[in-house]
């Protein structure tokens, strides 16, 4: 599986928004120039993190993005599955009703497969990334 850039992209507005101080809201315009992404497709992902109830809106001068639960509390897995669907390799896996998966010689293989990025993606934050990012001494929230 390879991840789009609208997944890496969801990642790192999310890590910028973590990194925001004391949860303020950050403006979409200003997401974009620190994170060297387009408006418009910031938008479109933000979109997106919002239907899935993992970032607020809020409209107004002092308006912007913000997280919608504590960084801690949202897997780097939740953030891929919501932009880029399904993380597993093949549609049999995902699915869980292969037909063949008795008698499929590689079946076992994409089960393992599937298991081990769910493992990985299911155990890291974005409280994660973003402590990693402050250990890193980034500045000006660039990830």
């Amino acid at each position: 599986m390879k991840v789009s850039t609208r997944g890496r992209y969801a990642l790192r507005i999310m890590v910028d928004l973590a990194l925001s101080p004391n949860g303020e809201n950050i403006k979409v315009k200003d997401m974009a120039k620190r994170q060297d992404i387009s408006e418009k497709y910031l938008e479109q992902i933000v979109g997106i993190l919002n239907k899935g109830g993992l970032v607020r809106a809020s409209r107004g001068a002092q308006g912007g993005y913000q997280l919608a639960m504590d960084p801690n509390e949202i897997s780097v897995g939740r953030v891929l599955r919501l932009t880029e669907g399904s993380l597993s390799p093949v549609s049999c896996v995902e699915k869980g009703d292969c037909e063949k998966k008795d008698t499929c010689a590689t079946y076992g293989l994409w089960k393992e497969w599937s298991e081990a990025v769910s493992n990985i993606v299911d155990k890291k934050t974005i409280g994660d990334l973003a402590e990693g990012a402050r250990a890193r001494g980034t500045d000006n929230y660039v990830i």
